[in-house]
């Protein structure tokens, strides 16, 4: 029987080899790690997280909450490991890193129709059977130009940035209080209507008085920041954008953005403050913590010297420093279909963020349905895409179909799924609360029935073992 052949050891390529073996077809999976390191990834192991600890919101209230459900009703190793690698994180799911990596990397490699090959994938492979290129937003610059000469033109770009990482133990907790925004915890919903979680919040938010913030803003703006590549347009994600892009749009933005108060009203005086930097445990241990939505391209002497002006930040010792990266991706709409393979070739897939989603839940349901597509072909049965009503179809919908002139990686959205409709007289509800439940219910059972029905491969409905 022929075999799959993933390049790429990351959220998508391990979700992809994970699908195919659950459906009984042979993996080979190629990691470049540790024999050729990349500037930003830390170890050998499968699915690194190398931005931040968060898969964002857990509930079906929002989109990518629903996503993960959809995931975890499929069989998801990296849901099932982020659920066994989970911190304390309010109404986000985040993990401990080396938790979570350590779990897929285990699953993965034990599985007996898996084998990890270690080793840089120059070019292209042959295989025997259909490929998955999974190899993320920092492909090499050989195996990039193989496939920007396959998909017919050069590959479009946009810069990333990482958050800064914190010694808890060298954060001054009288400059700062425990809380979650509006009160939601993993350790009970608190009480929203003070916007705190009775000292049991999962954040640790550092408060700023007017003049501190404006101290702050102005340090940042003339921070020294490190250069990007001299021939690139620097053009970022605006879902993930550094702090000195923000704060160059106005003096007031990062307070509407990563440093909003609201909903986080200090215990200690009964008011927000003018400003709040929140840190999120980064490991099940508690002992770091990262500076939530700060991903910054300042050189690493300056982040020292411009984050110790966040109150309670004033002696902190950083684990880990923000830094700044190329990511690359394929103009999805001219490349790919719904089901994730190209247009050109049925036995080639992409998936992750070379593909054009953004975000860990993202680049994993990507994979997730190219590895279920793939062990289809070898057990000669039809690909399939999941109805466009849920969440992970409207994802490779929107890979597959956006305008291919203005193409911008996406997140998981319910704007990228169609309106719903109310059962009785067709009218969408006007409360978004409502509009947001009848996207999860419709999404849930359109998913059921498609597991029930669809000649997809795989062992739906069942936890990842």
């Amino acid at each position: 029987m022929a075999r799959v052949t993933i390049v790429g050891g990351g959220l998508a390529g391990s979700e992809a080899a994970w699908q195919a073996a659950s459906a009984g077809v042979r993996v080979v999976l190629h990691e470049m790690r540790p024999v050729r390191p990349t500037a930003v990834h830390k170890t050998d192991k499968l699915a690194e997280l190398v931005c931040s600890n968060s898969f964002r919101g857990d509930k079906l209230d929002n989109a990518v909450g629903l996503l993960k459900e959809e995931m975890r009703r499929l069989g998801s190793i990296v849901m099932s490991a982020a659920d066994q690698a989970r911190v304390p994180a309010g109404a986000a799911l985040a993990v401990d890193r080396e938790h979570f990596s350590a779990a897929v990397t285990e699953a993965v490699a034990s599985h007996p129709l898996i084998e990890i090959v270690r080793g840089e994938v120059p070019r292209i492979p042959e295989s025997d059977g259909p490929l998955i290129l999974a190899t993320g937003p920092l492909t090499s610059d050989s195996l990039s130009a193989d496939i920007a000469a396959l998909v017919g033109g050069s590959h479009l770009y946009f810069y990333d940035a990482i958050s800064p990482i914190v010694l808890a133990e060298s954060i001054d907790r009288s400059q700062v209080f425990r809380a979650s925004r509006w009160g939601r915890s993993l350790r009970g919903e608190g009480n929203p209507a003070c916007g705190v979680d009775d000292g049991e919040g999962d954040y640790l938010n550092c408060p700023f008085t007017r003049d501190e913030y404006q101290r702050f803003y102005d340090a940042l703006m003339a921070a020294e920041k490190a250069p990007l590549h001299e021939f690139d347009d620097p053009r970022f994600f605006e879902g993930c954008l550094p702090i000195e892009v923000m704060a160059a749009r106005g003096v007031d933005t990062l307070r509407f953005g990563p440093m909003k108060p609201v909903g986080l009203r200090d215990p200690r005086t009964g008011r927000e403050a003018y400003a709040v930097v929140q840190l999120r445990q980064d490991n099940l241990a508690g002992d770091h913590y990262s500076l939530v939505g700060f991903q910054t391209q300042m050189k690493w002497g300056e982040q020292a010297r411009v984050l110790q002006l966040i109150p309670g930040l004033d002696h902190a010792e950083f684990v880990r420093f923000g830094m700044i990266h190329r990511n690359t991706y394929i103009n999805g709409p001219t490349v790919l279909r719904a089901t994730w393979q190209t247009r050109s070739r049925d036995d080639l897939f992409f998936a992750g963020q070379i593909s054009g989603v953004e975000g860990y839940v993202e680049s994993a349901a990507s994979g997730l349905v190219a590895g279920r597509n793939a062990a289809a072909l070898v057990l000669g049965r039809e690909p399939s895409a999941p109805p466009r009503e849920t969440a992970i179809g409207a994802l490779g919908f929107y890979v597959a179909n956006a305008n291919p002139k203005h193409y911008e990686p996406s997140n998981i959205t319910f704007g990228i799924m169609p309106p719903p409709v109310s059962t009785s007289g067709g009218r969408v509800p006007k409360k978004k609360a409502d509009r947001k439940t009848l996207y999860a219910e419709r999404a849930l059972a359109a998913l059921d029935d498609w597991i029930r029905s669809s000649s997809a491969v795989g062992a739906a409905a069942t936890a990842a073992e």
